[in-house]
Parts: C-alpha cells; sequence; structure tokens
C-alpha cells in the first residue's frame, strides 16, 4: 500500500511540475541537486503527509460544507495598513486594534514616505489598505494597478505648499521658470505644482523637475541643490520649523479635492464587515480631532518629533473628516486623470470608474457623512 501512495505522489509531483511549465534542466539545478538530508526530509514529510491522509478514514466531504469552509477561510484574520506620517493618528490611538482584536483580526502597520510608494506595495500585495493624496491612485491605475477607492478624504488646500528658501530670489510662481523644484512624483504635490504653474500662465515644461522623495527634497533643499520645494505636511510644517523656508504659494484657491482610503478589490468584496469597521473607526478619528485640535497636536508632536507650536499650527490648516465617493468627487478625480495624460505624464488615459466600486457595495460598508 506504501509503494502505492508513493507512485500517487510522485504522479502528481509530476503533474504539478508540468501544469507549473516548470522544465527539467539546467536552469533548475539548484532545486534539484539540494543537500541530500534537506531534500530526503522535503520528500519524507511529504510522503508521511500523503500516507497519513490516505490511511485516515475521512468520509467525502459535503459540497455545501466545502464551500462555506472555504468562503470562511477567504476572510482576513490580518489588516495589513500602509500610512504615512499625515495619517499617524489612526495608528497612535490604537482605535483598529480596540474593534477588530475582539473579532480575531490583527493590525500591522507599515509606514511609507509617500503615497506612491505606498500604492505600490498595495499593487504587489504587501498591504490591503492605505490613504493617499489624489494623484497616486492615477498614478497607479496608468500603470495597471488593480485598486478601489473607499472613502473621500476632506481636503486641506492650506497643508500643502510650495516652500523657498528665506533668501531666496523668487517671489512669485512666474519666477520658477527655468528654476529647479523638487517633489514626489505622482503625489499631491505633483498636481499642486501643475496647477500652480497653469494659473500662473507656465507650462510644466517650463520648470526642471527634480523627482525626488520627501527625504531626499529635504536633503537637496537645505543643501541648494534644488531652488524651490512642493510638500505637504507634517513635512511641510517640519521644514518650516528647521530651515525657516518661505512659503511661496500653498494650496489654498487652487486644491478642490483631497485624498482618499484605498484598498485592493479583492479585500473589499471579500471582507465587508471588516471595512465598515475599518471606516466607522476612521470617521471617529476624523470627527473626535476636529473638536481636539490641541490633544491631536499634543499627541504627534512627541512621535513626529515636532515641537508642539509647529505641530499645532500644521494641525490648524488641516479639515478633518471623510466624504463619500460620489459623483463629484470621481468626476474630480477623472479631472486630474486627464491633466496628467494631457501633459505625457501617464502612459496611457485612465477611467477613474474602473476603480469604483457600485453604489450597493459602498452602501454596504459606508457610514453617512
Amino acid at each position: 500500500m506504501i509503494n502505492l501512495i508513493f507512485r500517487r505522489f510522485i504522479a502528481k509531483w509530476i503533474w504539478l511540475i508540468k501544469i507549473r511549465n516548470i522544465p527539467f534542466n539546467s536552469q533548475h539545478k539548484l532545486f534539484f541537486s539540494s543537500p541530500l538530508p534537506i531534500a530526503g526530509a522535503f520528500v519524507t514529510g511529504l510522503c508521511l503527509s500523503v500516507l497519513f491522509a490516505a490511511c485516515s478514514s475521512t468520509p467525502t466531504p459535503n459540497p455545501s460544507a466545502t464551500s462555506q469552509g472555504n468562503s470562511a477561510s477567504s476572510k482576513a484574520t490580518v489588516v495589513r495598513f500602509g500610512y504615512q506620517k499625515q495619517n499617524i493618528l489612526l495608528k497612535t490611538k490604537g482605535v483598529l486594534e480596540k474593534r477588530l482584536v475582539p473579532e480575531g483580526i490583527t493590525v500591522q502597520w507599515t509606514e511609507f514616505q509617500a503615497g506612491p510608494q505606498l500604492l505600490e506595495a498595495m499593487n504587489v500585495g504587501s498591504i490591503d489598505i492605505g490613504a493617499v493624496g489624489e494623484s497616486p491612485p492615477i498614478f497607479a491605475q496608468a500603470a495597471g494597478a488593480s485598486l478601489t477607492y473607499v472613502l473621500g478624504i476632506a481636503v486641506s488646500p492650506a497643508s500643502s505648499a510650495i516652500l523657498v528658501p528665506q533668501n531666496s530670489s523668487i517671489q512669485k510662481v512666474t519666477d520658477l521658470k527655468g528654476k529647479k523644484v523638487a517633489f514626489q512624483k505622482g503625489s499631491s504635490a505633483h498636481l499642486l505644482l501643475v496647477q500652480a504653474l497653469e494659473k500662473a500662465g507656465l507650462k510644466y515644461t517650463d520648470i526642471e523637475p527634480k523627482y525626488l522623495a520627501p527625504a531626499d527634497a529635504r536633503a537637496a533643499f537645505v543643501k541648494g541643490s534644488v531652488d524651490a520645494w512642493v510638500i505637504w505636511d507634517p513635512f511641510y510644517a517640519a521644514a518650516q520649523q528647521a530651515t525657516q523656508a518661505r512659503v511661496l504659494i500653498d494650496g489654498t484657491g487652487i486644491n478642490k479635492q483631497g485624498g482618499y482610503y484605498l484598498m485592493t478589490r479583492k479585500f473589499v468584496t471579500e471582507n465587508s464587515p471588516t471595512v465598515k469597521a475599518i471606516v466607522e473607526e476612521i470617521k471617529n478619528v476624523e470627527e473626535w480631532s476636529k473638536q481636539n485640535r490641541k490633544e491631536v497636536a499634543k499627541t504627534l508632536a512627541p512621535v513626529l518629533g515636532i515641537d508642539l507650536e509647529t505641530m499645532t499650527k500644521a494641525i490648524n490648516r488641516r479639515t478633518f473628516g471623510i466624504v463619500p465617493v460620489d459623483d463629484n468627487l470621481i468626476n474630480l478625480q477623472q479631472g486630474v486623470a486627464d491633466t496628467y495624460y494631457k501633459l505625457k505624464l501617464i502612459p496611457k488615459e485612465v477611467n477613474v470608474k474602473d476603480a469604483v466600486l457600485t453604489k450597493e457595495e459602498y452602501a454596504a460598508f459606508s457610514p453617512k457623512t
């Protein structure tokens, strides 16, 4: 009987190799020439597993029971949350853990410097959810990422700005012509720059873009390697504090939308109750923050390493709150996509609605806002 089981195991092993298109050639020398103890343990373990399975008297599974089991196993037991410094309050307060741990769901947090990096991680399956500005989803969709808009974030136009050194000769946006401007490509800072240039009558090609993540951009700004820096809070507040940077212009009168919470479509569709709980806690934190700005500043100042006065300034220029992903927001976002395509900053046209759920799907987890 053992010989029969072993033969079946070898047959299944060969079948697996065939369906995965794995040829028996020198490219797989490492796999097939593993040290004998490791290879022997691997094969022995698998053979024993097959033997125990074959010798057990397991009845034929009930199709409906199997279906229910597969459905239950698809539910996430871990929520992998990507965040940026401006969203750190949600992590600091620990509200998601308090809500989800009793349900048997743990929360893992991963910090990213900016939205593009966060969505890259989401696209490869490293995280399930994250908050970004309006631009990163457009670049991600253009790159073929399967992402879903879950929730809108209230716009905070004064929380982003174009900074120049205190003694710079640049006094207005038109003075940026021919200058080196640092910013994170595909971020909300990118859009602010595009819109500010357009408003001033300049073209995007009139400036020399330097695509740098926030930390690298700050280093270049401090060294004088760039003439201006487009950035958002809390990096914006920290730069004002440490470098005495001068604000050339902020997003007031320019920015029309905030950011978004996005998830993978698979996570949303398979974990609606969990998504509902997450969205509710996000809303609760935003509402609490509106009424407790001093407490928010006191909480975040030591976490971010920013003095309380500067942190308070940053918090006071932020608009707290969430907004539904409705037709108005989708149209605004489509305008962002069209702008980047017209400037040839993305390789193809993007249809924002491809990353939007149906109204029925949103109704399953969206709170009244």
